[in-house]
């Protein structure tokens, strides 16, 4: 070879290195601290020590009180103050599926994937058992908190306290809690046998009430959580998904006759907070793909019918796409969609790889170096690699966004500002001012840009400036394996 050819090889070798390294591969270590570190600064309850989101302090020490019992701890949900158990529970389910998934791929970052975990599982372990019969779902009258622009800190609002019950079913929120309480009993089963211990009892006897007392939360609970997270989907998924969970972790055959009994939903292209069944069969499949148990082929043919329906190529497809790549489900915080169907790809493509497995859409083969491929895009443009290189997530790059919708972002913090701010007080000069937030709430995923790949960077645009817990969690699986 020449060495004008090889100078031309070299350069060719290194443009391709560095276009790789600058636009393809963002610092995913980095990414996978930051999308945990953010759990931090949605923490309700007493602050640890430990807590490295100093900004925010211990707030809602009295949640529970007009009830009777302690429900302090666990998440706010999104920018405001409220504890939702339905997508708390959520989060919790995918962040177990993430550290369960991807635990060896974290390295340092498994013990606060844990932390995590831990501080929702303890505060959802209170909801269950706190008062017999019942079981507790959320804390903080949403209509009264959103009509309020207040710290956590400083909250004044009253602190409702919702349950349900046998007279007043809840099965949506009740699945869902057996699935993260039986996740989670995973994830500590080796470290702490005891609490893994005290959650597998608990999730069996949270799934035994949804079970037995069928019933939407939303018709029970009303104004309490809807519109903000009515159960849209209804409560079938969640109770195959508590059952798929249960499943996995006692291997007790009378949850694979509970999911035989339930039937199925048919397909869907979706997977949220609301609607399960796409994670329920991805979970399900891996019995058939790793333990080759044929009992659970059905279920393998519903998460690769999932998969063609998200393919960007697939003939089945039903999934838009931006101009700039990222999938587009909903105008409403679609990246939510985006994580929790991208954390799906990278899983079952891991179970394919395992088994050697490729399937059909149509004419269309597919192995797992293809869902590799659109989870790594989806995961790339979180981070950056996108028509207006903005990272969707704060404090990771140079271009994030810096007006978020979230109450406790946006006000200076009590070391600025130890005044109290009441509940109109941090409209203005807080909530209305074009600066950018005085609080950086690191790793924080907001709901992303808009169909033509843009993002006005708008406090008030909180379908697009809103972080949420929920958003975060499934994306810490997905970024864990570009991580390892």
């Amino acid at each position: 070879m020449s060495r004008g050819a090889s100078a031309v090889c070299i350069l060719f070798f290194l443009s391709i290195f560095f276009l790789d390294n600058v636009h393809g591969n963002p610092n995913y270590r980095e990414a996978l601290a930051k999308s945990l570190l953010f759990f931090q600064g949605q923490r309700s309850g007493r602050l640890p020590r430990s807590q490295q989101i100093s900004w925010r302090s211990s707030s809602g020490l009295s949640d529970g009180r007009v009830a009777g019992v302690d429900l302090t701890g666990g998440y706010y949900d999104a920018g405001d103050n409220v504890k939702f158990n339905f997508p708390m529970a959520y989060t919790t389910t995918m962040l177990s599926w993430s550290t369960l998934e991807y635990g060896k791929k974290m390295g340092p970052q498994l013990q606060n994937a844990r932390a995590a975990i831990r501080w929702a599982t303890d505060y959802l372990l209170k909801c269950a058992t706190a008062t017999p019969g019942k079981l507790y779902v959320g804390v903080g009258d949403p209509n009264v908190d959103h009509k309020c622009w207040e710290r956590p800190e400083d909250m004044d609002t009253v602190r409702s306290v919702y349950s349900v019950s046998s007279s007043n079913p809840g099965s949506d929120v009740a699945g869902e809690t057996a699935a993260a309480l039986a996740a989670a009993s995973m994830v500590f089963r080796k470290v702490d046998p005891k609490y893994s211990g005290l959650l597998l009892r608990t999730a069996k006897k949270v799934m035994q009430f949804a079970m037995q007392y069928r019933g939407a939360y939303s018709d029970a609970l009303g104004s309490a959580v809807c519109p903000f997270y009515c159960s849209y989907s209804g409560y079938k998924d969640e109770l195959m998904w508590g059952s798929a969970w249960l499943l996995r972790a006692t291997n007790d055959v009378s949850y694979y006759n509970l999911l035989k009994s339930l039937g199925d939903d048919g397909g869907t292209d979706l997977f949220s907070w609301d609607n399960k069944f796409a994670g329920a069969h991805v979970l399900l499949s891996r019995r058939a793909l790793l333990n080759k148990d044929t009992n659970f082929e059905e279920y393998r043919q519903e998460a690769e019918d999932f998969m063609c329906r998200i393919l960007p190529n697939s003939p089945f497809t039903t999934t838009q796409y931006t101009q700039g790549g990222l999938m587009f489900k909903l105008p409403e915080s679609n990246l939510q969609y985006v994580t929790s169907i991208t954390f799906l790809l990278t899983t079952y493509a891991k179970y394919m790889k395992a088994t050697k497995h490729n399937f059909n859409c149509g004419n269309m083969v597919v192995n797992p170096g293809l869902l590799i491929n659109l989870a790594k895009t989806q995961v790339d443009y979180i981070l950056g690699v996108n028509p207006i290189k903005m990272s969707y997530m704060v404090g990771f790059g140079p271009n994030f966004p810096r007006r978020i919708h979230h109450r406790g972002s946006s006000l200076p913090s009590l070391a600025s500002h130890s005044q109290t701010i009441g509940c109109d007080g941090g409209f203005n000069p807080f909530f209305h001012s074009s600066s950018p937030n005085p609080n950086i709430l690191l790793g924080a995923i907001v709901g992303g840009p808009n169909q033509n790949d843009g993002y006005p960077d708008d406090r008030s645009d909180y379908s697009h400036s809103e972080p949420a817990t929920y958003i975060n969690a499934a994306f810490v699986g997905a970024v864990a394996y570009f991580a390892g």
